[in-house]
Order: C-alpha cells, then sequence, then structure tokens
C-alpha cells in the first residue's frame, strides 16, 4: 500500500522525499492515504511538513469525516487557507462550531466546487448560501438538510447562479414554501434528486411545479409533506417518466389510488401497498391461498 511504501523509505536519506512532490507523491500516493494520517506525518520533519502542505493545497475534496468525530475550527481555518481547487467539500462533522467566518473564504476562494455538504450545519446564515451561488457556477450536489437559515431570498440566489444542478437537500428547511420550491426547480430543470422532506409548508402546488418542470426527476423525497395530496402525485406520474423513487411517508393524504399508477411503473415508494393487495400478491406467489379471506 503507499502508506507501507511510505514508511519503507528512511526519511533521513530523503529516499522518499526526493520523488516528484507535484507529479508522483501527490496525486499518486498521498490522494491514498487518510487525511488523518496525513496530518500525522506533518510531525515527521520540515520537509514533510511542506510536503502535507502542498498536498492540502492542491486537494480536490475535503472530508471532515475522515479527520474524527470533531475537528477543530483553528485545523479547518488552517488546512484549506491555501487551497483554491476544491471540488467536494463535505462539513457534516462542524456543526458546532462552523459560522459563516469560517466558511466564507473557503467558498470565496474556491470556484470549482460541484458538491457541498452542509447537513445540519446551523450556525451557518443565508449568506452562506448566497456566497455559494456567487461563488460556484458549476454545483451539481447540493445539501442543507436541517439548515433553519435557509429562506426563499437566499434559494433564489441559488437558482439564479447555478443551475446545473442535479441534486438538492432541502430537508426540515422550515422557512420555504411552495413558492421558492417553484421558483427553484423553473431555473433549475436539470433536478435529479431533490428532498423536500419534514417540511409541513410544501403542498401540491410546488409538487406539480416540480414534475413540470424536472423532467430528469428521478429522487423524490416527500416524507411528512403533509399538504400534499393525490392530486399532485398523479401530475408526478404523467410528467416525470424517468421517477425511480418517491418518498411519502407521513403524507395522510397520499392514497393508494394515486400511488399505484407509480407503482405499477416499478417506482420504489416508502409506503406499503394495502393489506388486501399485499393478499392478492401473496396468492399470485404461492400460487394457492385457500385459507385467505381476501374480502378483509
Amino acid at each position: 500500500s503507499p502508506w507501507r511504501l511510505m514508511m519503507s523509505l528512511t526519511p533521513s536519506r530523503g529516499c522518499f522525499l526526493d520523488l516528484p512532490w507535484e507529479d508522483i507523491l501527490v496525486p499518486h500516493i498521498l490522494c491514498y492515504l487518510p487525511l488523518q494520517q496525513l496530518l500525522s506525518l506533518q510531525r515527521v520533519s520540515k520537509s514533510f511538513q511542506s510536503l502535507i502542505q502542498l498536498y492540502l493545497a492542491n486537494m480536490r475534496c475535503f472530508d471532515s469525516s475522515q479527520i474524527g468525530p470533531a475537528i477543530p475550527r483553528a485545523a479547518f481555518v488552517t488546512l484549506l487557507k491555501d487551497n483554491e481547487v476544491l471540488q467536494q467539500l463535505e462539513l457534516q462533522n462542524c456543526a458546532d462550531w462552523l459560522t459563516d467566518r469560517e466558511l466564507l473564504p473557503v467558498i470565496g476562494q474556491n470556484h470549482h466546487l460541484h458538491q457541498i455538504q452542509l447537513k445540519g450545519c446551523a450556525q451557518l446564515s443565508r449568506h452562506a448560501l448566497v456566497a455559494i451561488s456567487l461563488s460556484c457556477p458549476n454545483l451539481r450536489r447540493l445539501s442543507l438538510a436541517h439548515c433553519e437559515w435557509v429562506d426563499s431570498l437566499s434559494l433564489r440566489s441559488l437558482a439564479d447562479h447555478c443551475k446545473a444542478l442535479e441534486a438538492v437537500d432541502l430537508t426540515a428547511c422550515r422557512q420555504l414554501k411552495d413558492e421558492a420550491i417553484c421558483y427553484l426547480v423553473q431555473k433549475c430543470s436539470r433536478l435529479k434528486s431533490l428532498s423536500l422532506a419534514v417540511n409541513a409548508n410544501v403542498g401540491d402546488v410546488a409538487v406539480e411545479e416540480i414534475a413540470k418542470c424536472c423532467p430528469e426527476l428521478e429522487h423524490l423525497d416527500l416524507t411528512g409533506c403533509l399538504r400534499v395530496k393525490n392530486d399532485s402525485i398523479r401530475v408526478l406520474a404523467e410528467y416525470c417518466p424517468k421517477l425511480r423513487s418517491l418518498k411519502v411517508k407521513h403524507c395522510h393524504n397520499v392514497a393508494e389510488s394515486s400511488l399505484s399508477i407509480l407503482r405499477s411503473r416499478g417506482v420504489e415508494l416508502d409506503v406499503e401497498p394495502p393489506l388486501q393487495r399485499a393478499l392478492v400478491l401473496l396468492q399470485d406467489v404461492v400460487g394457492f391461498a385457500p385459507f385467505i379471506n381476501l374480502q378483509i
């Protein structure tokens, strides 16, 4: 493995560090090592410290979970201060301390980001989303799950500037209503995956607009969207031929009469068919069920 190769070369002799840093070490060896181990290597010598700093400045993907259950604020700032080539930024373990002050400089100097994960980062503000929209025109995947600071104005900014979006997670972004969702999907028609789960403000108007604006849609999560009813699910079935999964658990106004259309197409649903239908399916599979009363 790259780690054993590194350890087999004696730093004092300079064998390992004599390899070309930018052509060999950074792209072909260091990229295979866990970030936590790379940070430990900085303590070996000043040369290793310089090598790791070069790696960090050229890192394409930063995932805070690789460092451990919690990453210190100062460490985060130091690790990314020289990086201008990030493509993926995963910050799901930074919720306790991450604010606009730490995030905005990273976003502002990285214009190639196409994937950002901010799930549960509750201490950010709408300015973070505006900064993302202005700095990341090629953004394709964005998770803002449980970020209740997301409002309609910041979402409009995202829609206006990030039209290549393919996956957006707005789970429990409770400030958002139908109007904001409609604006998003009108501008971002390439969406393949969208979650609006746990948002009681989202209803049929938003779901019908999603259906009509996003023909490439494959995954939609409406878990707990209490205002969604059968009519919009039928529109979804009509306009989204590529739909592969739909979550409507706890949507009490969505019944089998609309879901059966999707079920017959093989769309994965998180709601089981009614008991009678389940028993009929069982009879078909087993081939005999004389003891089952299908009139239940």
